[in-house]
């Protein structure tokens, strides 16, 4: 009986780890614009106008290679939230301290859980599996626009996914700097769905430009089970549904879908993920030549090289991760 009590503790803990992640950035933003708002209203209304000029003074941090906190990187929580899938990082070649490196990720999938746990945080272990490297992991630059949001994104190492902020750390940052970027997008989300191999890459060359500009080498790696952990709905054009997401993409540019994990037990459905494996596999680093206004026959061929490695990398590993040897890595 003891060990299934502590067996129930850590599947509530797990469960919770993963719960609190998106609503905990929600209340962290509103908490802040509705404090600062109200004290204006105050006697402490200095408070407000000491935030607001701290935040002007601090804004170009976010794209300046941030503030980075290593003990909140390590955070126990993390290690509930790695386990509740559970996560793994697997190394296939080492990376040298001595260059720079843009790590392509895929698939995105509906939250991109594998790429959040082994690159912001340390729940895998990334600096003992790669010394010497520092990942900074690109997101929305929007998230950087709210207070106290954006230092807790931040002390995890996280980025703005702009020309800017990836420039400045693959260039006034030294060697042994490592974006990460989830090549697809949303748009790549809206095709999530469980044992699906379909990646949005084939026009999406500006992360190959910004390699050949800087001489940072481009990384692939690819995160099985990702598509695995939601199931997505699909709605028949004509639908109110169907209407709302085509309204959703035009007027506010967001890719609005409709998903369902399961709920706090497991035969139910909910918001939670499913408890499926997800392995992010880092593959081998392709050289690429600084060059600093490449041509776009140059992007052309370095991208059919990075396509041609992910190719490589996704048929060696996909068997070994759960999916069958007939499946084929779909790139649109």
């Amino acid at each position: 009986m003891a060990f299934l009590s502590r067996l129930d503790l850590q599947e509530g803990l797990q469960t919770l780890s993963v719960l609190q992640w998106i609503p905990v950035y929600v209340i962290m933003g509103a908490f802040s614009i509705i404090s600062l708002t109200f004290l204006v209203f105050t006697k402490f209304w200095a408070l407000s106008v000491l935030a607001l000029a701290w935040l002007a003074y601090d804004w170009k941090t976010h794209n300046q290679g941030g503030r980075r906190l290593a003990w909140v990187r390590t955070w126990t929580l993390w290690k509930y939230f790695q386990n509740y899938f559970p996560i793994k990082l697997v190394k296939t070649h080492d990376l040298s301290p001595k260059h720079n490196y843009i790590i392509a990720n895929h698939p995105h999938g509906i939250f991109s859980f594998g790429v959040f746990i082994n690159f912001a945080t340390e729940a895998t272990g990334f600096a003992q599996t790669f010394p010497g490297i520092t990942p900074s992991l690109g997101t929305l630059e929007g998230i950087f626009w709210w207070p106290i949001v954006r230092d807790y994104v931040m002390s995890m190492g996280v980025c703005p996914v702009s020309k800017l902020a990836l420039k400045y750390l693959l260039t006034q940052k030294g060697s042994g700097n490592a974006v990460v970027i989830v090549v697809g997008g949303a748009a790549e989300a809206l095709m999530s769905q469980p044992e699906v191999s379909t990646i949005f890459l084939k026009r999406r060359k500006g992360f190959v430009k910004l390699a050949l500009k800087t001489g940072a080498y481009l990384v692939p790696s690819y995160s099985f089970g990702e598509n695995d952990v939601y199931k997505q709905e699909a709605f028949l054009q004509g639908t109110l549904i169907s209407f709302f997401q085509m309204i959703c993409k035009k007027i506010v540019g967001l890719n609005f879908c409709v998903f369902h994990g399961r709920g706090l037990t497991r035969e139910s459905w909910g918001f939670l993920p499913f408890n499926r494996p997800i392995t992010t596999v880092v593959g081998e680093p392709l050289p690429i030549p600084k060059i600093k206004n490449p041509d776009e026959k140059t992007v052309d061929k370095y991208h059919a090289l990075y396509i041609s490695a992910l190719r490589k990398l996704f048929d060696q590993h996909k068997v070994q991760y759960g999916l069958p040897e007939t499946q084929d890595l779909t790139i649109i």
